[in-house]
């Protein structure tokens, strides 16, 4: 009797290219390749049941995120994770499948502390009506979803996305990935310390600063948000 050749393949899903691309995007920031070669695209080709031209699409994906790259004689290689771009929402989807950590928390939270008080900041002075209104919804839906009438993490994520929108800077917009990655992680970090959800009343000072025009207290409101959760990651690191 024969071993079935499919044995102990991963599903792939539909798109297999996307399919295969996650896969190995995982496996490579987890850390499965760190004590062997990355396989040719034979060799992946024939692992997985997929066309070569399949695998060649998903490795040049993963080299337009920065984690292989082809060279000459050595084949493809895994870059070192300072190369690997680290603002590509698939990257940092595959960083939090690691292990929890507070040092990659406490970047995320660094980074939010250069971006959303200034991003506060313009918009309180820069928002038009449509920005201050998405700013208002966010905030309702965080107050609903204290009320269990709402997801109380995707409020409180389309809360900070509306103030980068809000300000008027296509840069800062750009950033929303991100932002929401880092917030979808300290989120659930400082509800599992702190055992609640945001806080009500530090949001909606930010809220009022915007709607008053007032960007240094916009700015001010807006790093306390994110003091708080600085604050606390220390707290846990000692």
């Amino acid at each position: 009797m024969t071993s079935d050749p499919l044995a102990g393949r991963i599903s792939l899903g539909r798109n297999l290219t996307h399919g295969l691309l996650d896969h190995l995007g995982k496996m490579i920031v987890t850390g499965q390749y760190e004590d062997a070669p990355f396989p040719t695209e034979a060799e992946l080709s024939k692992q997985h049941g997929v066309s070569r031209s399949v695998t060649r699409e998903a490795v040049k994906m993963l080299t337009a995120k920065g984690l292989v790259s082809a060279r000459p004689r050595q084949g493809t290689v895994i870059e070192p994770a300072a190369s690997w771009n680290l603002f590509d929402p698939d990257v940092l989807r595959w960083l939090l499948d690691r292990k929890f950590s507070l040092e990659l928390l406490r970047h995320f939270t660094q980074l939010r502390a250069g971006i959303e008080p200034a991003a506060a900041a313009l918009a309180a002075g820069q928002a038009d009506d449509l920005g201050r209104g998405l700013i208002s919804a966010g905030f309702d839906r965080m107050v609903a979803a204290q009320a269990g009438e709402d997801d109380p993490l995707e409020a409180d994520i389309a809360f900070h996305l509306a103030i980068l929108r809000a300000s008027a800077n296509p840069f800062f917009d750009q950033f929303r990935d991100v932002v929401a990655t880092a917030l979808r992680t300290s989120i659930r970090f400082t509800n599992r310390i702190e055992g609640r959800t945001a806080d009500l009343a530090a949001h909606e000072a930010v809220k009022r600063a915007i709607e008053a025009r007032d960007p240094a207290e916009a700015q001010s409101a807006m790093a306390q948000i994110i003091d708080a959760v600085e604050a606390l990651i220390a707290r846990s690191s000692s």
